[in-house]
């Protein structure tokens, strides 16, 4: 027979098993934070929206704080910070590039690069959330606080992406209604043609 394990023993056992799912799971965000500083300056340069390109630029530099926290998060735990390719993370950027190699017109470009954009967010928000919980399951408050305020950065983000987005479609449906009231003016204000009867020949 197996000796019986205590508690004590099995739950040490599961709280390593723990640690260790979370010190992988940061090594991947890690990652992802990381290919993010490489990928944003380009995708602001794409951006046509003066709003927009601001936003991209703001978060590049909140994305670089980012990765210190997760560095100071690392530390925490007693590991070296160390990064592990997030394989989602490059299929998004992926994505993103190969849209931005379209040929849109600036309007349509900059609402695709908000619908990328999003799904970054969107991403990281959840991976996030997730290190959160598995923090404080670890009773790691510090790291939990630190996490939270990226997931609390991550979430403004994307609201002001959809705020951006939303004012973009604004803009555009003002711009085709004033284009259709133009021409109906035009159609309205064009002199009637009077049609004078010919004089028969005789």
């Amino acid at each position: 027979m197996f000796p019986r394990q205590s508690e004590t023993e099995i739950t040490i056992k599961i709280m390593k098993n723990l640690t260790e799912l979370f010190l992988a799971e940061l090594a991947d965000v890690y990652s992802a934070e990381q290919q993010l500083v490489k990928a944003l300056p380009k995708v602001a340069e794409n951006a046509s929206s003066s709003e927009l390109k601001e936003a991209i630029e703001n978060h590049l530099e909140q994305t670089k704080e980012h990765v210190s926290r997760l560095e100071e998060v690392f530390e925490l735990f007693g590991a070296k910070p160390k990064a592990k390719k997030c394989e989602a993370m490059a299929g998004l950027i992926e994505e993103t590039s190969e849209f931005m190699n379209e040929d849109f017109e600036a309007n349509l470009k900059d609402a695709g690069i908000i619908a990328n954009a999003q799904k970054v967010e969107h991403y990281e928000i959840s991976a996030y959330g997730t290190l959160k919980t598995w923090a404080s399951l670890l009773n790691k408050q510090e790291a939990v606080d630190l996490l939270e305020e990226t997931e609390n950065e991550e979430s403004e983000a994307d609201e002001t992406l959809t705020s951006i987005a939303e004012s973009l479609n604004i803009e555009d449906s003002d711009s085709n209604e004033s284009s259709d009231s133009s021409e109906s003016t035009e159609e309205e204000e064009a002199p009637a043609r009077t049609v004078r009867p010919r004089a028969d020949k005789r």
